[in-house]
């Protein structure tokens, strides 16, 4: 692991709270629309990441104005051990963030908030106020109906269509050999699958969307500006 990456989460572990967010920022979170779309980058061979794992889990069961996905990335794999849900899309979707200025570079743990703010997130109150200050997204009205999306009229486009599954369920992987050697870390809203679905224009738009054959997996819409550019709506189905 890099020096870079490896101060960057001891800083922002120094001080870490368990605090949560006020009720008048969730309630001012909510009145936007919603929701706060947040998404952590993390490997599980990354010593770094687990405080700010813990921190999206808890945000994935308390707050339901916050969309929480867990991306694991790839490049870490080198150190010992595989993350056993890692990707190389997430990597690059990462990376993506990096290329358009979202982000200060690639590193781990990782958070970036609606597509456009970028911090470590090991820190619980700071990344509280980050989700406080960036509010919910907003954008047009998305739906399901049956297998097919319904996105409504807005502002915002053009905008990719992003189809997001991922597990709402606490995975518990026991880590067997890297940095975090005989430790067992827990997972949630992982991310199994992300595809684009179409180009939204800013009218009615209906695309298919055929739900996960696993039905204890979730469905979320992201509508970006391109890759690695801010996110102007997002629903969770």
């Amino acid at each position: 692991m890099s020096r870079i990456a490896i101060l960057l989460g001891v800083l922002a572990a120094t001080g870490c709270s368990a605090e949560a967010a006020t009720p008048v920022a969730q309630a001012k979170a909510q009145a936007r629309g919603g929701p706060v779309v947040v998404e952590l980058f993390q490997s599980q061979g990354c010593s770094s990441c687990p405080p700010a794992n813990a921190n999206v889990n808890a945000l994935a069961a308390a707050r339901p104005d916050v969309l929480a996905l867990s991306y694991a990335v790839t490049y870490w794999d080198h150190l010992g051990w595989k993350d056993t849900f890692a990707r190389p899309a997430y990597t690059e979707r990462q990376r993506a963030y990096a290329r358009r200025g979202q982000s200060d570079g690639v590193y781990t743990p990782q958070v970036v908030i609606n597509g456009a703010t970028a911090l470590v997130g090991a820190n619980r109150t700071r990344l509280d106020r980050a989700i406080a200050a960036a509010g919910a997204v907003g954008g047009p009205a998305i739906a399901r109906d049956n297998d097919n999306l319904t996105i409504g009229g807005g502002q915002g486009a053009p905008a990719t269509v992003l189809v997001v599954t991922y597990d709402p369920r606490v995975r518990r992987v026991p880590i067997k050999a890297g940095e975090n050697g005989g430790r067992t870390l827990p997972h949630r809203n992982v991310v199994t699958d992300m595809r684009e679905a179409g180009v939204w224009l800013g009218k009615p738009l209906r695309l298919a969307a055929p739900r996960p054959k696993d039905s204890a997996l979730r469905t979320a819409v992201l509508l970006q500006h391109g890759a690695g550019g801010p996110i102007v709506g997002a629903a969770k189905l």
